[in-house]
């Protein structure tokens, strides 16, 4: 049995590489990987009905990797943060909030309908936005981690970089609607891996050689990302869609990950997560 390797965070695109950058990912030893919505440019959301629309993009493309590459291809979907500004020009404030909410509502149905295992990514904006819009933002991704209690789901979180004062600030979030805080996923996360660090919400580690290294320092409580964007004008970026392959087969033989250590990130702190089977 193949020792299974997660992804926790890769982005496709209808114009990009899809299914052929998931044979990439296979083929360097990727068995998994967890794909999240982004919006596509050619099929814009200025409309609370668009949503629809723009998440089934993102559930085409993971069937399509499904029937073409033998690997696990689980989706997360929301209403991206950044989208708020632009419905907040067309509708107002007030308006793009309430686009905002359908959207997550949206991603709801999907993930009770199973068809998505989580709501995300969502959250704020990870530039600065003025303050009724940082506002606005924390009310649509307290609603989101709502939805997601009530679904019994995660969120996934898209927001400023991490540090220990906004990830206590975003688990105070969660406690306030009741989503327990190991089912807030934080993406592109810095190795804040223990509990002073994270507050108890869940770090997905961009997967550089040294973030890694410094997180498994600290134990093994967090997931594996490239957040790779499948842009075909900036090839690799964030990183390239093999890296967590290679770069846990590279500690596997450099010693500096033990295969106990490679299950408990790519297999069992998944499971627990997302409430997924991640075996290969």
């Amino acid at each position: 049995m193949r020792l299974p390797i997660f992804d926790n965070h890769v982005h496709l695109h209808p114009n990009g590489r899809h299914v052929e950058a998931a044979r990439d990912f296979a083929k360097a030893g990727g068995t998994h990987l967890v794909l999240s919505h982004l919006p596509y440019e050619m099929a814009p959301v200025t409309e609370a009905r668009h949503f629809a629309d723009s998440y089934k993009i993102t559930l085409d493309l993971a069937e399509l990797v499904r029937k073409s590459v033998d690997i696990g291809v689980e989706v997360t979907v929301g209403p991206y943060p950044v989208l708020l500004i632009g419905l907040a020009e067309r509708h107002g404030l007030e308006g793009a909030v309430d686009i905002m909410r359908t959207g997550m509502e949206e991603a709801q149905r999907l993930v009770l309908q199973g068809k998505a295992i989580g709501i995300g990514e969502i959250g704020r904006p990870h530039f600065p936005v003025p303050e009724d819009v940082l506002m606005a933002s924390n009310e649509i991704m307290s609603y989101g981690m709502s939805l997601a209690r009530e679904a019994v789901c995660p969120v996934v979180l898209h927001t400023e970089s991490a540090t220990p004062e906004n990830m206590r600030e975003i688990a105070l979030m969660a406690d306030h609607v009741g989503l327990p805080r190991n089912k807030v996923v934080k993406h592109y996360c810095p190795p804040l891996v223990t509990d002073e660090e994270n507050s108890g919400l869940f770090p997905s580690v961009l997967a550089s050689r040294t973030a890694i290294g410094e997180a498994l320092a600290k134990g093994t409580r967090f997931m594996m990302e490239t957040d790779y964007l499948d842009d075909l004008r900036r090839p690799g970026a964030v990183m390239a869609i093999t890296t967590v392959p290679k770069r846990t087969k590279a500690l596997l033989q450099s010693g500096g990950m033990s295969e106990e250590q490679a299950h408990v990130i790519h297999a069992d702190n998944p499971e627990k997560v997302y409430g997924i089977e991640v075996r290969s």
